[in-house]
C-alpha cells in the first residue's frame, strides 16, 4: 500500500516563439555543458562515461589544496620543499629541482596557468596522509567520491598518463562548480594569462586556455592534452547575471579545442533564454497521505523554479510530478516528498525537489478506523462473495 507509485501529468504554461531549439553539435568525445546560474544541462554527450582526463585532474588537486588552505591546514606564503620524485616527471612544468623551497601562492599559480606536473606533486606531497603522491591520490579518490564525483578514479596528482586514471566530464563539471563556488577568493587565479616563475622558462609563461583573451566572458578553468585523452577543456564563462560550465573532452587539435569551445560559449548564451517555471511556496499539485490528519498535502518548490530554456520554441512545457504514494504521515513542512520533471524539448531531462507546504500529523485512533474500514469495505465490493 505504501510503495505504490503515483504521478501526474502537468503542463507548465510558457509564452515562447517558434521551433525547437537545435542541439550543440559538438565533435568532441564526450561534453558536458551546464548554466551554473539556473542549474540546467544544456548539452550532455557520454558524459558519465569515465576516461582519461590529462591535466584537467589537476584540478583535484587545487581543490584539496584550496580545502587546506581554507581550513588552516596551509598557508599561501608557506615555503614547500621539492621531491626529487617531483622533479621526475616530464611535460609540462616549473622546471624546479630540488634545492627548491616554492611558495604555495606560486605553486598554484605554477599548476593554474603553466600547468606544471611538478608543481602538482609538492602539494600532493605536503598534504597526503602518508606522505606520497600515490597516498594523495588515493584520498583525491574518496574526496571525489564525497561531491559527488562518482566516475573518479585518481592514480597521481596531474593527470599524467597512468592506468585506472579516469574522470567522467559530468564529474569535471561538479568540480568546476565547487571550485566557482566554494572558492571565489581563489577563482580569480584561473583567468590570470600570464606567470613567469622565477625567469626560469619564459616560452611556458602563457595561459593555455584559448578563450581568456577573446572578450566572451570566459575566466577559467583548465586545459588538458595526452595522446590517449585527446584535447579538452574545462572551461567557464560569465554574461551579465549567468554562468555557463562546460567540458569539452577527446577533440583532434589544439585549433578544434579552440573554435569548440568559443562555439560552445556562444551557443550557450544566445539560444537560451531563463524563464520562471513556478514560484517558491506556491502549491503546483498534490501528493496522497496515508493514515494522516488531511488525505492531501500541497506540493510546494522550496525557491522559485527558474530554468534556461530554448529561445526558439512554440509549445508549453511537459512537467510530471512523481513520488512513492500514499505518502505515510507524519509529513513535516518543508519536507522534499515528490520531484518534478520537467521534459523540455531538446535538453536532458531535469529534475527538482518538491516539498510540503505545511505540515501532516498522524491521524489519531478514529482516524486509523475510518481508514482501515475504507481499506476492508474496498476490499468487500470489490470481490464477490466466496472469491474471498
Amino acid at each position: 500500500m505504501l510503495s505504490s507509485f503515483r504521478s501526474s501529468v502537468l503542463t507548465l504554461s510558457l509564452a515562447m516563439f517558434a521551433l525547437p531549439a537545435q542541439a550543440f553539435d559538438t565533435q568532441a568525445r564526450a561534453a558536458y555543458v551546464m548554466d551554473q546560474t539556473t542549474g540546467t544541462v544544456l548539452l550532455s554527450k557520454d558524459a558519465d562515461q569515465p576516461l582519461p582526463p590529462a591535466s584537467m585532474s589537476k584540478l583535484m588537486t587545487l581543490f584539496v589544496a584550496f580545502e587546506a588552505l581554507r581550513d588552516g591546514r596551509l598557508e599561501l606564503n608557506e615555503e614547500l620543499p621539492v621531491s626529487e620524485h617531483a622533479t621526475s616527471y616530464k611535460g609540462s612544468s616549473m622546471f624546479l629541482n630540488t634545492q627548491d623551497r616554492v611558495r604555495v601562492e606560486d605553486l598554484l599559480r605554477g599548476i593554474i596557468v603553466l600547468s606544471g606536473n611538478d608543481a602538482c606533486v609538492v602539494i600532493a606531497e605536503a598534504l597526503s596522509p602518508d606522505g606520497t603522491e600515490a597516498g594523495f591520490a588515493r584520498f583525491m579518490t574518496q574526496r571525489a567520491q564525497q561531491l559527488g564525483m562518482n566516475n573518479s578514479n585518481f592514480a597521481n596528482s596531474n593527470g599524467w598518463p597512468a592506468a585506472g586514471h579516469m574522470m567522467s566530464v559530468h564529474d569535471l563539471a561538479i568540480l568546476a562548480d565547487h571550485l566557482i563556488s566554494d572558492f571565489p577568493e581563489y577563482y580569480p587565479l584561473f583567468a590570470e594569462e600570464e606567470f613567469e616563475f622565477d625567469n626560469r622558462v619564459p616560452s611556458n609563461s602563457r595561459n593555455r586556455n584559448p578563450l581568456l583573451k577573446l572578450g566572451i566572458g570566459a575566466d577559467g578553468l583548465k586545459t588538458g592534452h595526452t595522446q590517449e585523452a585527446g584535447y579538452g577543456l574545462v572551461g567557464s564563462a560569465q554574461q551579465g547575471d549567468r554562468r555557463v560550465i562546460f567540458v569539452l573532452s577527446g577533440l583532434d587539435s589544439v585549433a578544434r579545442r579552440a573554435e569548440e569551445a568559443e562555439a560552445v560559449v556562444n551557443w550557450s548564451f544566445r539560444n537560451f533564454v531563463e524563464r520562471q517555471l513556478a514560484e517558491a511556496e506556491k502549491p503546483i499539485g498534490q501528493a496522497d497521505i496515508w493514515m494522516g490528519t488531511s488525505k492531501t498535502v500541497d506540493l510546494v518548490p522550496h525557491e522559485d523554479l527558474t530554468l534556461l530554456l530554448p529561445v526558439l520554441g512554440d509549445k508549453n512545457v511537459e512537467a510530471e510530478i512523481v513520488y512513492d504514494g500514499p505518502l505515510e504521515a507524519p509529513i513535516a513542512k518543508g519536507q522534499e516528498i515528490a520531484e518534478l520533471v520537467i521534459k523540455p524539448d531538446d535538453l536532458p531531462e531535469i529534475r527538482r525537489p518538491l516539498v510540503a507546504a505545511e505540515s501532516v500529523e498522524k491521524g489519531g485512533f478514529f482516524v486509523r478506523i475510518m481508514t482501515v474500514g475504507g481499506i476492508v469495505a474496498k476490499d468487500v465490493i470489490g470481490n464477490p462473495l466466496g472469491a474471498m
